[in-house]
């Protein structure tokens, strides 16, 4: 993989993104006119207070829109392209005002970084700080668009809420099926590992392919910054920060060679009701990050061995439970890294962008879920998986 970005830069970009994507929450205001509660108001609440206490916080009351076709209609086409025609024709004219807003954000973002990116010709002085720019400008507009979409056909049916309550560990056991030209590979076993502490999250994952050997583990954690851990997330709208760190090992026994990296994010998750009451029951999720990657082969080792990338991704998602012990989570999402299973596409300017996806992860009970993916990039991805939940509501 060649490097995208100097190593000083990268982190200078990383540096920059992290302030946007620290400083978005508390641009927001809730839409009933009150000032919003910070992010971090559910973690003070948590320290002073017990669980039980927590769960008895009711979430601030919302008042959305009714539900009409013609708005639907009008949000694809051509409310794609003027984000907040939608909501405008449906007449919450204070969801238009903040789609336009976020639509116009993202579009002045793309052309900051964007223009002194082409008049520069991509210099290697300037390019890191201009692209973290640019791709934060593309995650607003994507997320601006999504939501022109989800505020008006959220009416038609009752918004999901966060889950008060998420199990202490969880087991995962799956398959996975990737269709790639450049490798022999396709089947995968998969097998995970989830466990949640107060402000920590420790995570692990295997996919083995039983017939060529190819092997990936990963594993890390999260430290949540701001926000309610996901263990006491009653009575919150589950806006959240983390910070990430995780350690990979990619082994290609029939290519010869291994890939090793380790890589650190920051993650923000952003209630959208707190733009809008017509996004109630969504979220928009995004997250900035730098990884080093080393290729072992047999040979002498080299600078070509050793390559740094810069991770950055964003999604859309909706929370599917309502309070029972279903609990859930969908995402559509973008993600710019290049070394997973799906790989990069290469765009028509000769740059390779990242992978699009889908996923899904819900407890249908309090003992057992499902979860399932879909990535389309260079290569498609496919997963499904069984949980298991240890700990049940305790």
């Amino acid at each position: 993989m060649v490097s995208e970005l100097p190593l000083r830069s990268r982190w200078g970009a990383v540096c920059l993104s992290g302030v946007l994507l620290f400083s978005t929450p508390g641009l927001a205001r809730a839409g009933d006119g009150r000032p919003e509660v910070p992010v971090d108001a559910p973690l003070k609440a948590h320290v002073g207070l017990s669980q039980q206490s927590l769960a008895q916080v009711p979430p601030p009351p919302l008042e959305r829109p009714d539900f009409k076709p013609l708005a639907v209609a009008v949000a694809v086409v051509p409310g794609l392209l003027f984000h907040g025609l939608g909501p405008l024709v449906a007449g919450d004219r204070h969801t238009a005002k903040r789609l336009f807003a976020l639509e116009g954000a993202g579009l002045g973002l793309i052309a900051l970084g964007g223009v002194p990116i082409a008049l520069t010709g991509a210099s290697r002085r300037t390019i890191a700080p201009l692209y973290a720019v640019t791709l934060a400008g593309f995650s607003v507009l994507g997320i601006s668009a999504l939501a022109n979409l989800y505020a008006v056909t959220a009416p038609a049916f009752d918004a999901g809420v966060a889950p008060p309550l998420l199990p202490p560990l969880e087991l995962e056991v799956g398959y996975q099926y990737v269709n790639d030209a450049a490798f022999d590979y396709r089947h995968f076993l998969t097998v995970g590992a989830q466990a949640r502490f107060d402000s920590l999250r420790l995570l692990s994952s295997v996919r083995v392919d039983p017939s060529e050997g190819n092997t990936q583990v990963r594993l890390g954690g999260a430290w949540r910054l701001l926000g309610a851990p996901e263990r006491a997330l009653s009575g919150t709208d589950g806006s959240a920060l983390d910070v990430e760190a995780f350690g990979q090992f990619h082994r290609y026994p029939t290519e010869g060679f291994a890939l090793i990296s380790g890589e650190v994010a920051l993650r923000g998750r952003l209630a959208m009701s707190r733009i809008s009451p017509a996004m109630a029951g969504s979220f928009a999720e995004v997250s900035v990050g730098t990884s080093a990657e080393a290729y072992t082969y047999p040979g002498a080792v080299s600078d070509g061995n050793l390559h740094e990338q810069l991770l950055f991704t964003f999604g859309y998602g909706v929370w599917l439970g309502r309070g029972g012990p279903f609990r859930g989570e969908a995402m559509l999402y973008y993600d710019h890294r290049k070394d997973s299973f799906a790989g990069g596409i290469r765009s028509r300017g000769g740059g390779i962008v990242g992978a699009f996806g889908l996923r899904g992860r819900a407890l249908l009970t309090d003992d057992w879920g499902v979860a399932a993916e879909v990535q389309g990039g260079g290569a498609l991805v496919g997963r499904l998986s069984l949980i298991r939940a240890l700990g049940g509501e305790r």
